[in-house]
């Protein structure tokens, strides 16, 4: 499970932005080579430069968690805290992180106490220091099994070089391990009964290959460490495993005809145009096979040029007034809350509807949870209110929004003819630029952050507290689950915060659409001017 960080202060919540910086000045080579951690031996797999930097640079803006990775730092640390509970009757090593002397000692002590179970038992052996999440004694005095907890739902091929040098070191230390697993939660978990939170799967047997290279690697990254800034060329491992924080310091960015913007350009293309020489969209032979919306694209960003297709005017004719504009804010704890839920499964807690009657009056409503009682009848029946009577109810990505209704169907009957009828009445906005409207400024994307300022660049999310979605959901995560984060001045500055967010985003929607079909009258205008045929 990642490392554990500082509980995320609850006035920052609103404005946890990671601020990206140039890179630092190579430093001084060291006299001595730093140590590893597990953290950073597994850093170190992915990349040497990216391993280096952390090390020698540990202030580095980039490493300043956004609201995205905090959550999932957060999440790591409270998975790891409930995991105790079912292997219960342990020692907790509890000592700072950086104390690591006295926490090897405290763990060599546990041991010869005979302690059964050790939270966060710390070993420190070939210079590499590690903290084994559960350290359980089994059978014979001397035998152990090496547990690792990780907050997913499943074991990945990136969680194995994790285990493996926790299994390396404490072998070196002198103790014996039968086993060595993963501790990750179960899908097929359901609140109220947690009794089956986690699966213990065994990952001995596939430790093997990693096992025996880890000496090696140990001292190859000791040396990199007390060497200057390793020379890494850029790859697939900048994003594989993990995205490095430092991808922008290798990768500058990228221009907007790059290739690589082209909308769904498959890796096996992508290598071929790069191997042409192919870096922007001006540069693409004249046999280039493109799709539609490809084509849209590279005709742009060959003439500078808004695309229209003349279809965009049929499409538009599926928001039929009177229309409603909705959009959907969730939380996915970990742990589940409320009742029927699984781990990681989408609650929704907020939602912002602006109504259009056919005389162009608009009305704003919005509803956000309060505590962290369930929230899904409130939600339910706030948001049927809100869109009642509206003939289209207009959404951006609306498969997200029609998984939301389906799923509150089933745990709330008595409400599923009416979110049916309401899953039924919703039209996605999305397909409806994406198949037929280009701007220089999409870049490639269709997301609603993209679409919106190139075409509506009177609207924006700039002067927002909170500006994205991942900062919103680690907010109202933290507002809901955890009622002491925050004191009664900062919980309603952190409501209206979320409120303008989501609020925002329906606007955006009322805006986008009337901006639509301004361009599909003005298209079908210009074909009638070309062709003499009068207005």
């Amino acid at each position: 499970m990642p490392t554990a960080r500082p509980t995320r202060n609850a006035r920052n919540v609103r404005n946890a932005r990671s601020e990206k910086g140039a890179p630092g000045a190579t430093r001084s080579v060291p006299q001595a080579a730093p140590g590893l951690s597990k953290s950073r031996y597994v850093t170190g797999l992915q990349c040497a430069k990216q391993l280096w930097w952390k090390v020698h640079e540990p202030d580095a803006p980039e490493l300043a968690p956004d609201a995205g990775t905090q959550r999932i730092f957060d999440r790591g640390s409270r998975v790891g805290e409930v995991a105790r509970a079912h292997v219960p009757g342990g020692v907790l090593i509890d000592l700072p992180h950086y104390a690591t002397a006295e926490r090897v000692a405290a763990t060599q002590r546990a041991l010869a106490d005979g302690a059964r179970v050790i939270y966060e038992a710390s070993f420190r052996e070939d210079g590499v220091f590690v903290s084994v999440d559960i350290l359980e004694r089994i059978g014979r005095r001397d035998a152990f099994v090496l547990t690792e907890v990780k907050s997913t739902l499943g074991v990945k091929e990136a969680h194995l070089p994790d285990v493996a040098i926790q299994l390396h070191v404490v072998q070196r230390a002198g103790l014996s391990v039968t086993r060595a697993e993963l501790m990750h939660l179960n899908r097929e978990c359901r609140h109220p009964d947690l009794s089956n939170l986690f699966v213990r799967t065994p990952v001995t047997r596939q430790l093997g290959p990693w096992l025996t290279e880890a000496p090696a690697r140990i001292a190859a990254l000791r040396a990199q460490l007390a060497g200057p800034l390793p020379d890494v060329a850029p790859g697939p491992h900048c994003s594989h495993p993990y995205e490095c924080p430092f991808i922008a310091r290798c990768h500058p960015p990228l221009p907007a005809d790059s290739v690589q913007t082209l909308y769904r350009l498959s890796s096996q293309k992508h290598a071929a145009l790069d191997a042409a020489g192919c870096a922007t969209l001006h540069e693409l032979p004249p046999g280039f096979r493109a799709s539609e919306i490809q084509q849209r694209q590279i005709e742009s960003a060959r003439t500078g040029a808004l695309i229209v297709a003349p279809t965009l005017r049929g499409a538009l004719t599926a928001l039929r007034a009177p229309l409603a504009f909705m959009d959907f804010e969730t939380i996915q704890p970990a742990i589940p809350v409320w009742p029927g839920c699984a781990p990681y499964q989408s609650v929704p807690v907020q939602f912002s509807c602006h109504r259009v009657a056919r005389d162009g009056a608009s009305r704003h409503v919005t509803w956000l949870a309060d505590g962290p009682d369930d929230p899904r009848r409130g939600f339910a029946e706030a948001l049927l209110a809100a869109c009642d009577g509206a003939r289209t109810v207009v959404a951006y990505n609306a498969p997200f929004e029609k998984r939301v209704l389906r799923e509150l169907t089933t745990v709330l009957p008595d409400l599923a003819p009416a979110l049916d009828d309401l899953a039924g009445r919703t039209e996605d906005l999305l397909p409806v630029v994406r198949d037929h409207v280009y701007h220089p400024g999409f870049a490639g994307s269709f997301s609603l952050k993209a679409v919106l300022p190139a075409l509506v660049p009177t609207l924006g999310y700039d002067d927002l507290a909170i500006q994205d979605g991942d900062t919103a959901a680690a907010a109202l995560e933290t507002l809901l689950l955890e009622p002491d984060a925050f004191d009664d001045a900062e919980r309603r500055t952190l409501r209206a915060d979320l409120e303008a967010y989501c609020a925002l985003d329906t606007w955006a929607l009322v805006q986008l659409t009337d901006r639509l079909r301004a361009l599909a009258g003005a298209r079908q205008r210009s074909l009638a001017l070309t062709s003499g045929v009068p207005e």
